[in-house]
């Protein structure tokens, strides 16, 4: 390149910054990122700003009430997730975390090998990997475990799809067509209904079945132990204002939540390690080894080079003056779009040693693989398991190659990519 990606941008008319700078982001992030942060750290377009080094991009993400989800609120109905630091927010991610017991994770490890192999093995040496393991094996999870039970898996999947894409990749600096904004947003809408249709029918059969179970002091019925099930089984006090309707949208939230973010970043990580020769016969060495933390620190170390989005989003509500004092100082103003560029944090060498270097066991709290701060990944401790073993239960067949490259067929998800193993 001739000229640097700065020059090119100010030489350009304001009426198409934003458009060269979303094509930089999904072709050419790392080196486009790197020179933001090293001479214009906070990018202003007149789309959105980009906020782009390590500390700046905390900041932004520690300050809810300044930097809010705005964005979301359309999109989610009425989900903890789409409220900012409030009593909502607090009470509910805190009644579910404490659902998603911590101590149940090597339990979920184990689960999710089970069935990971059971998909495998059904695969006589070769599988569409998206649809087939990375998207059924979480679908399969949140039935078993969740208790999102009496649904098709394939809908289950087309549920999280479509809340996915009109949440997180639908918005005005993601420069979709107006056509297909709003395809998303109808699709979105449908799948919603069908959503809300079956948590209903869900909770209502499952509050009778643990009814059932009281009164009969578990002598004759015994439920099999699921969050959907712990819910209904706990006796919220009326002061906590989480009655059954607010059980069932977040019973709904664990859904939407877990398959296609799962599904993007082991189909990706499968690939960088594929393209890498000599991290791929690393990971298939320490996948072999019982205590699997090494095997996981390389997984983790992948997916910083492709995570499953290079930025999160947020709307600014009052004017604030971001990095005080330094020679990038920048007023964000209010009713603004701010991008804090979490794949760009992730390569500052003022929080990353050798940024460009693949190093194993970094760091964990650096990372911004699960979000950062109030709005970080509910389900976070179960994804910490499920990534990593889904990759493990792949890379752990003989011979396993990649068939070519991830498909994305033009939109922001893996749809197809092709593997295949020497059959035993």
């Amino acid at each position: 390149m001739n000229t640097s990606y700065l020059e090119q941008y100010d030489a350009t008319a304001d009426t198409d910054k934003f458009a060269l700078v979303r094509r930089w982001i999904d072709t050419e992030p790392l080196p486009f990122f790197k020179e933001l942060r090293e001479k214009r750290p906070i990018l202003v377009t007149p789309k959105c700003t980009l906020v782009t080094r390590f500390d700046d991009v905390r900041e932004i993400l520690l300050m809810y009430k300044v930097f809010t989800v705005k964005p979301y609120v359309p999109k989610m109905a009425n989900y903890l997730m789409m409220h900012d630091d409030d009593a909502l927010h607090t009470r509910e991610k805190s009644l579910m975390q404490f659902m998603l017991n911590r101590d149940d994770l090597p339990k979920v490890r184990n689960m999710v090998a089970d069935i990971a192999r059971g998909i495998l093995s059904r695969g006589s040496g070769q599988i569409e990997i998206v649809n087939d393991f990375c998207r059924t094996v979480p679908a399969t999870l949140v039935q078993k475990y969740f208790g999102l039970t009496g649904a098709k898996t394939a809908d289950l999947i087309e549920w999280s799809y479509w809340n996915q894409y009109d949440t997180f990749h639908n918005h005005p600096f993601d420069l979709l067509s107006p056509e297909l904004s709003q395809q998303v947003i109808d699709r979105h809408n449908e799948t919603s209904k069908k959503l809300g249709s079956y948590i209903t029918m869900l909770i209502g059969k499952r509050y009778l079945a643990v009814l059932a179970e009281k009164l009969t002091f578990s002598t004759i019925i015994k439920l099999r132990d699921d969050i959907v099930t712990r819910m209904l089984r706990t006796n919220f006090a009326k002061e906590l204002d989480f009655d059954i309707k607010r059980l069932g949208t977040n019973a709904g939230g664990l859904l939407i939540g877990a398959i296609e973010t799962t599904s993007q970043a082991v189909a990706q990580i499968l690939q960088y390690l594929f393209q890498h020769p000599e991290w791929l016969a690393t990971a298939k060495e320490a996948a072999q080894k019982e205590d699997t933390a090494e095997f996981d620190g390389i997984v983790w170390e992948a997916l910083r080079f492709v995570p499953i989005t290079p930025y999160l989003f947020r709307t600014t509500a009052s004017d604030y003056t971001a990095a005080k004092g330094t020679d990038h100082e920048t007023i964000l103003h209010a009713g603004t779009y701010v991008l804090p560029v979490t794949l760009s944090a992730m390569f500052d060498e003022r929080a990353f040693d050798s940024p460009e270097k693949f190093i194993p066991q970094r760091n964990w709290y650096n990372y911004f693989h699960f979000g950062f701060g109030d709005h970080e990944c509910l389900g976070r401790y179960v994804g910490m398991v499920m990534i990593p073993e889904m990759v493990r239960q792949v890379l752990l067949k003989k011979n396993i190659a990649a068939q070519g490259n991830i498909d994305y067929r033009s939109g922001p998800f893996p749809e197809s990519y092709n593997l295949s193993w020497t059959a035993e």
